[in-house]
């Protein structure tokens, strides 16, 4: 009997342990399900859409067969790309007004670029009522596709397009508030509705640099200049709670181990305060400044404003570099003091750290596209504003507008004093070569009104000089269109 029991009692634990090695097989399989449905579900609401925008998938072939491609949209409603149907069936991308938006909507012929690009699979979905779709199908007709609508103002990117002229270089207007992109000009340009019969001589260009297709708002890298007083300043407000007894008298020049600084046009601004020297942008007080601070944490603060780091936004950018350390001599201290030297910024990074500043230190994400609609103009998707982050404090935001408001009431700023609207920035003369005399002109600053709040501008003109006497000029020319009663 007690063998029997003993057989028994065996037979019973192998049985059990079977039964325990089934559940734990079973659960795992289960949760391993439950984790690929999990995934599945993040995957489609969160990534999808990435995946499938993606221009390595080929998925979206399959959509253009299908549907006809959506329009782009102004914010005011003018129409900036468009698929004209021929009576044979054939489809061709028509963007009317020609060069004047060509690196912001982009080109949809011999690849893609911009909004074409990255909003390509808004553009080729289709939320037609569903029994349109039917119909549409039993007809082997294409369905219309949806249209996007950019956060583009008309009136800003026309005034930005032509105060640029024939000048080469790169407009940004953006909304601090929001991060809305109102205005993205960038010269030499191209024409997107002939770009497929001058493809060859546009690629045969080997100086990429000086390709018409590069987006010199988020790709061209250029020294710059004065305007980097900005961020020399908030790292003398960071190591000097004392700084408004700041006190510089200035010659005109100032000798370092193996060069000489001097002013702008070689001006003599005698004894000068923080403000002041700000105001005049008086290089000789900014490299005796420059001498003063500590490297590592000048570098670190350039870090922290997004150097050496992608930019949040759509499109593709280069990197801007600010290359100091323990070993840099004098020389190379004060020309980065005052934006010369190795550092390189884009025009786009200039217009959001100038953003974070308007916006008590809180930098919103740079967006272009506001939503998407139907054909019938319903509503499908809207993108809303979101926070990067807080690239400095409010603090530190308020005494930068207060120097930046004296540019424009004392200083190198004033051809924007006196008007409708309230404007603050820094002008800036970026030399780029080693003949004496040129520059690049720059003005980065933001203006605004009660009624309709603020906008900040970023201009860029190639080897165009003095930025009061040309980059200040096209920023007002903006400011007076967009706050214009």
């Amino acid at each position: 009997m007690k063998k029997a029991s003993t057989e028994q009692k065996s037979r019973t634990s192998a049985k059990n342990r079977k039964n325990r090695e089934f559940a734990i097989i079973t659960y795992s399989f289960v949760g391993i399900f439950m984790m690929m449905m999990g995934y599945f579900a993040y995957f489609q609401i969160f990534r999808s859409e990435d995946f499938i925008n993606s221009p390595y998938n080929t998925r979206q072939n399959t959509f253009a067969e299908h549907v006809i491609r959506g329009e782009i949209l102004s914010s005011d409603g003018k129409t900036l790309a468009q698929t004209i149907t021929g009576e044979d069936g054939s489809e061709t991308r028509y963007y009317p007004y020609g060069s004047m938006f060509a690196h912001a909507v982009g080109y949809d012929s011999n690849g893609k670029s911009g909004i074409e690009s990255f909003g390509n699979f808004s553009l080729l979905r289709s939320h037609t009522f569903f029994l349109e779709q039917v119909l549409n199908g039993i007809q082997d007709i294409k369905n219309p596709g949806d249209n996007l609508v950019t956060t583009l103002d008309y009136r800003v990117q026309e005034v930005a397009y032509q105060a640029l002229g024939s000048n080469r270089g790169a407009v940004v207007v953006l909304e601090p508030s929001t991060g809305k992109i109102l205005a993205m000009v960038s010269k030499p340009d191209f024409d997107p509705n002939s770009i497929a019969a001058e493809w060859e001589n546009i690629i045969s260009n080997t100086d990429s640099e000086n390709s018409v297709l590069v987006n010199r708002t988020t790709q061209g890298l250029y020294p710059p200049g004065s305007t980097f007083k900005i961020i020399t300043t908030l790292e003398y407000l960071r190591e000097h709670p004392n700084y408004q007894d700041y006190s510089y008298e200035c010659t005109g020049s100032i000798a370092m181990e193996n060069t000489e600084i001097h002013c702008y046009n070689n001006a003599v601004h005698g004894l000068e305060d923080l403000e002041t020297s700000f105001a005049k942008s008086c290089n000789t007080s900014y490299a005796n400044i420059g001498l003063g601070l500590k490297k590592k944490k000048f570098a670190g603060l350039c870090n922290e404003l997004l150097f050496h780091t992608d930019l949040p936004i759509a499109y593709p950018s280069n990197q801007s570099s600010f290359v100091l350390n323990a070993d840099s001599n004098s020389d190379q201290v004060t020309q980065m003091a005052i934006g010369q030297g190795e550092t390189l910024v884009t025009p786009m990074h200039m217009a959001l750290i100038t953003s974070a500043i308007a916006n008590q230190g809180i930098l919103m994400r740079p967006y272009i596209m506001d939503h998407t609609e139907n054909y019938k103009g319903v509503p499908v998707k809207n993108y809303k504003p979101s926070a990067y982050g807080s690239l400095i404090s409010e603090e530190e935001a308020k005494k930068l507008q207060g120097l930046m408001s004296k540019v424009v009431s004392d200083g190198t700023g004033s051809k924007l004093s006196g008007q409708i609207y309230q404007a603050a920035g820094k002008t800036g003369s970026a030399e780029f070569s080693n003949n004496k005399g040129e520059s690049h002109a720059w003005f980065t600053g933001y203006a605004s009104t009660e009624e309709k709040g603020s906008i900040v501008v970023t201009v860029i003109v190639e080897n165009g000089g003095a930025g009061s006497a040309v980059a200040v000029p096209i920023a007002k020319q903006i400011f007076d269109t967009y706050f214009a009663p």
